[in-house]
């Protein structure tokens, strides 16, 4: 299992909950976090099969920015 680290814009429960449906589909349920007390909002996705491209173009379907850390 590798951990991939995101810097993004997701900003509040909101926007978790747009981005939600994709993540879940690309890296699942319960395998990925946001953290928004850090001003760089990182998002945290363990997995065994995810790359970065996939988890960087579900949140930008989202409507969201995300940048490998």
């Amino acid at each position: 299992m590798k951990t991939l680290k995101f810097n993004t814009n997701i900003k509040c429960g909101g926007c978790l909950q747009q981005v939600t449906p994709k993540l879940n589909e690309v890296a699942g349920n319960g395998r990925w976090q946001v953290d928004l007390a850090d001003p760089r909002k990182v998002l945290t996705v363990e997995t065994d099969s995810s790359n970065e491209e996939s988890i960087v173009s579900a949140v930008r379907e989202a409507g969201f920015e995300a940048q490998a850390v």
